[in-house]
């Protein structure tokens, strides 16, 4: 409750949410506000905002600008929460085997993470969607396999630190088994930076599904933001709107998610929490 309180006492951490909570609206009343597919024409081409009825303009096909943003911030979202989730789960798991175990597992697993991590992340991701088929699961599996490494390493810089607390060892004192000790007494207090890396690696995820589906290995049938910027780079100078407006949603989203990523660093830092809940 005052880890709560500390985070609604935080601006940032509020902005960020408040215009979190309106993209996530605006994603689930997607299919209210626009009864109609956003691949359907539902004017005439390169109409302008505020024009026959179309708030945010139409593009070289006559679809509507603003159903595309409103139905590409569900498919932006689910591919950042979904890569997200398994890039903590991949993470997590390596990181807290690296880091309860050590030496020899410790290496193996560090060299298989250093292994990924000298690659570029954008890079490997369009592989993988080129080699497997841009799909919404490859996608989501490709944006995950490159997400994974620092969450990885930081769960296992948390467990090398908390195996040698006192509770721990007073746990395997009594026998219980290494998964027992792992799940009941260190992850739990590993958590907090895993949260907060978790809700910024939803960020990065958003970011590199639509520099993706700019270049065309998005999920052709799905309208997605990086999408509608990519299908409008060519007449930009003929309709800015149809690249502005999925831009800014980009943009918005990301800082939101970034502002909140802030606000729970700051009040589940113990040290940083002690003074926001004294302001």
């Amino acid at each position: 409750m005052d880890t709560l309180k500390a985070f609604l006492r935080h601006p940032t951490g509020m902005i960020g949410l408040v215009i979190l909570v309106a993209v996530l609206a605006l994603a689930a009343a997607a299919p209210v506000l626009f009864p109609d597919s956003p691949w359907d024409m539902v004017g005439a081409p390169f109409q302008p905002p505020l024009s026959e009825g179309l708030l945010l303009g139409s593009d070289m096909l006559g679809r509507d600008v603003a159903a595309g943003i409103a139905y590409g911030a569900r498919v932006s979202l689910m591919i950042g929460i979904a890569a997200t989730l398994a890039a903590v789960l991949i993470g997590v798991v390596i990181g807290a085997v690296a880091g309860y175990f050590g030496d020899k597992v410790d290496d193996a697993m560090m060299r298989l993470t250093e292994l990924f991590q000298t690659i570029p992340g954008f890079i490997l991701a369009i592989l993988l969607v080129a080699t497997l088929g841009p799909t919404l699961t490859h996608v989501v599996v490709a944006i995950g396999a490159v997400s994974w490494p620092p969450v990885a390493r930081l769960t296992r810089a948390e467990f090398l630190r908390l195996r040698g607390r006192e509770f721990v060892q007073a746990a395997v004192c009594q026998g219980q088994p290494p998964l027992v000790v792992v799940l009941r007494h260190i992850l739990p207090n590993a958590l907090s930076p895993i949260i907060v890396t978790g809700s910024l690696t939803i960020a990065t995820s958003i970011l590199i599904e639509s520099a993706l589906s700019f270049m065309g290995l998005g999920d052709p049938n799905l309208m997605s933001w990086g999408f509608m910027i990519g299908a409008s780079r060519t007449v930009i100078r003929q309709a800015w709107w149809m690249s502005v407006f999925p831009g800014i949603a980009i943009l918005l989203t990301v800082l939101a998610i970034n502002l909140v990523g802030e606000g729970l660093n700051d009040t589940l830092n113990p040290r940083v929490a002690r003074k926001v809940r004294a302001a």
